[in-house]
């Protein structure tokens, strides 16, 4: 197995399965060696061959129709009051009581920059996945890699497409956003790469996800998203793979490191993904003073508040927190702050069962209606389960 002076003296790969192996991006002749193609794991091939299961298109109108469904983003709200933070602040109320015509607008346009959001999130992703592609030395972690990649560009094209249907164009990355898929992605080493995004930014979009299949009003973002958490679903497991291969095997120190990155990831998303300083052009375009916006969501973006918010199943950072938690990276060093804002507890009681698991099961059912003709009873029964969401 190569070690951490076989990539770089200053990397800490901290590899404790010979799965995980990775070796320099920019060495591909270690690729070219005849033992490993000898020694391919099995670990991912069942997450390999469901994909038939849940393949899907796009670009095909049988899957999902992006002109189907127009909407009126003038008249028509596409989220609740309730998801949308600013709206809980007096002065940004008290604005729209003079203007309530911008009122709805001003909405959809916060959906517009959340869904830019998961756009840039999936093309990170997309990114991330092929980079594994390059440093991934045994052959089957690497098909896995290979077949996220294909899947991840299938969403990119997705959410590019809603977005161009209800607004014309996706608006820019948030910084703080933009600065953390940046910093995974050039990671070299590949926990750094796993924890951030296959675990917690993946985490993070299965919650997004399933918030807008159960609470957005528009059908066609519930359609969306439940077509790509039947993807997301499994990319969420090559995490937890890791984790449960690598977590028990670390020392003291190498928990400790693996530990502060994943807290690091976690804070800088809970303090900053959905601040209103991310935002900016959008309250000076609807006539806010963004420095007001931000000090009345300091005076109600409290301590408590989160708390509250993620009571919720689906709250996005309650999910990220089940996530580290399930896959043992939290311990007492840490687990103050997480606590915080969460009840261990309610992890224990749950167990191992993430958010989504069963809209996107509901998914693959469909799903397979389409692909093999196949359970023509579970059309019906995800019908069903789509207007109980709404």
């Amino acid at each position: 197995m190569a070690d951490s002076a076989a990539l770089n003296s200053s990397i800490r790969q901290i590899t404790k399965d010979e799965v995980y192996d990775a070796v320099p991006p920019d060495d591909f002749s270690q690729m070219l060696e005849i033992d490993r193609h000898l020694n391919r794991s099995s670990a991912f091939d069942k997450i390999i061959s469901a994909t038939h299961d849940h393949f899907w298109d796009p670009l095909d109108k049988k899957y999902i129709d992006f002109e189907s469904e127009p909407w009126d983003l003038d008249t028509m709200d596409l989220q609740p009051d309730e998801m949308v933070p600013a709206l809980l602040t007096d002065y940004v109320q008290a604005h729209f009581e003079k203007h309530p015509e911008l009122r709805i607008r001003f909405k959809n346009e916060i959906a517009r920059w959340s869904m830019s959001a998961i756009l840039h999130g999936e093309q990170g992703a997309l990114n991330l996945s092929a980079s594994l592609c390059h440093v991934l030395r045994d052959p089957g972690a690497q098909e896995y890699a290979a077949n996220q990649t294909r899947e991840e560009g299938r969403h990119v094209t997705a959410f590019a497409k809603y977005i161009i249907a209800r607004w014309g164009s996706p608006l820019p990355c948030g910084s703080v956003l933009a600065d953390l898929l940046q910093e995974i992605v050039h990671a070299p080493e590949v926990y750094k790469k796993i924890i951030g995004m296959q675990m917690l930014v993946e985490g993070l979009a299965m919650g997004a996800f399933a918030t807008i299949y159960q609470r957005w009003n528009d059908p066609l973002a519930k359609k969306l998203t439940q077509l790509v958490m039947t993807d997301e679903a499994f990319h969420h497991k090559f995490g937890k793979i890791w984790a449960d291969r690598t977590i028990p095997k670390l020392s003291e120190e190498e928990h400790n490191i693996v530990e502060d990155w994943a807290a690091h990831c976690f804070q800088t998303l809970l303090f900053n993904l959905v601040a209103p300083h991310q935002m900016k052009d959008i309250y000076v375009r609807f006539g806010l003073d963004p420095d007001k916006v931000m000090e009345g969501f300091q005076a109600v973006a409290t301590d408590e508040a989160r708390r509250e918010q993620m009571k919720e199943s689906t709250n996005i950072f309650r999910v990220l927190v089940k996530t580290l938690w399930n896959a043992g990276i939290i311990t007492p060093r840490t687990a103050s702050f997480y606590a915080m804002y969460v009840n261990f507890d309610e992890f224990k009681a749950e167990g191992d069962e993430m958010v989504g698991d069963a809209i996107a099961d509901e998914g693959i059912q469909y799903l397979k209606t389409i692909n093999f003709g196949i359970n023509t009873g579970a059309l019906d029964d995800v019908k069903a389960s789509a207007i109980a969401a709404e």
